[in-house]
């Protein structure tokens, strides 16, 4: 078992579902963005420190710009930092990414982040015109790219995905280094590409129990170490939902994340999903769903059994209604967050 750190953090991720009314009738895409600053703005106000948001390019998903929607918030917000989950840099141009974050962290008085990633989802490949057949240089040569400009010195760099870059220097500056993460879903490669940049590592454990990552973090300590960079933090993203009560939560995430669970599986080969395997994923795997005490003590046991920094919890599957989503955050920030303080202390 691996100790705790002294003092983790908390964030929440939203890829920014398009969701439903109370009544179960669909919301348009532009209200739901609304809504995600709502929902960011009560992030801020009941103390969470993270709050993410996810880029993709299609219909069941409304968040296409993060960086446009964060700044929004950067305007509306006062402590909590403003981050993405993630930034697919694989079909971005870095140089850009870094202009535009440095422009939210002058918005926000310090407070952005970025978290990269190669993207599970791809549809932004043929979208902005990359071959999916290019996938892994693609992020390898962007990642190398995005780690010689975030030092912020004049640029000299070459690849085979883009002209060389010769005493290049990029605007506007920023009054720090730029937090940045590197999304892993599970490969020691991709573990071992972090490291070898100085990325601090953000695991995205979406299913099976949590401890099973153990050997990533390991991997990940032992590789910053062997390659001199010191200890590096390192995070987990996971889904999950609270409500009043273990069985309230469950009655009103089960159809959400099963119909969520559903769609993408049928596009990527998957079974349907039904009830037996959420309640596995509540019980025993990556599904932080409950009630605050349920949802604490899972927090906690993951925190003190992987030995990490940070907890993200992605408080939206599926098509959930606002206002259901709006409690959940609530009880996150005013009743889970301290009792697994609580609990790690003890």
């Amino acid at each position: 078992m691996t100790t705790a750190p002294q003092h983790p953090t908390f964030g929440l991720d939203t890829f920014g579902d398009v969701s439903v009314d109370l009544a179960g009738d669909p919301v348009p895409a532009a209200q739901v963005i609304r809504d995600i600053v709502a929902q960011g703005e009560l992030a801020d106000a009941v103390g969470i420190d993270h709050f993410s948001i996810g880029e993709h390019h299609r219909p069941d998903f409304a968040v296409s710009a993060p960086d446009t929607v964060l700044a929004g918030l950067a305007t509306r917000t006062g402590r909590i930092t403003l981050g993405t989950a993630v930034t697919v840099l694989s079909s971005d141009d870095p140089i850009r990414v870094f202009e535009r974050f440095s422009t939210l962290d002058a918005l926000s008085d310090g407070r952005a982040e970025l978290t990269v990633g190669r993207g599970s989802f791809t549809e932004s490949f043929p979208l902005f015109g990359y071959a999916m057949q290019d996938y892994e240089t693609l992020f390898e040569e962007k990642l190398d790219l995005l780690a010689a400009v975030l030092p912020q010195e004049p640029i000299t760099w070459s690849g085979t995905i883009r002209p060389p870059l010769k005493d290049q220097s990029v605007h506007p500056r920023m009054e720090r280094t730029l937090p940045t993460w590197v999304a892993v879903g599970g490969s020691p490669n991709s573990v071992v590409r972090a490291a070898r940049h100085r990325f601090p590592l953000m695991l995205a454990i979406i299913g099976g129990p949590p401890q099973r990552f153990a050997p990533y973090v390991e991997l990940f300590h032992e590789a910053t170490e062997k390659l001199g960079h010191g200890r590096l933090p390192v995070g987990v993203h996971s889904p999950g939902h609270i409500a009043a009560d273990d069985a309230t939560a469950r009655e009103q995430l089960a159809p959400h994340w099963i119909h969520n669970r559903t769609e993408i599986g049928r596009e990527r080969g998957w079974g349907p999903a039904g009830m037996d395997e959420f309640d596995a994923e509540m019980q025993h795997g990556a599904l932080y769903a409950g009630g605050p005490e349920t949802v604490a003590q899972k927090i906690a046991a993951t925190i003190r059994d992987l030995g990490i920094d940070r907890f993200d919890l992605k408080y939206v599957s599926g098509p959930m209604p606002h206002e259901q989503l709006m409690e959940s955050i609530r009880l996150y920030g005013t009743e889970v967050i301290p009792r697994v303080r609580e609990l790690l202390a003890g």
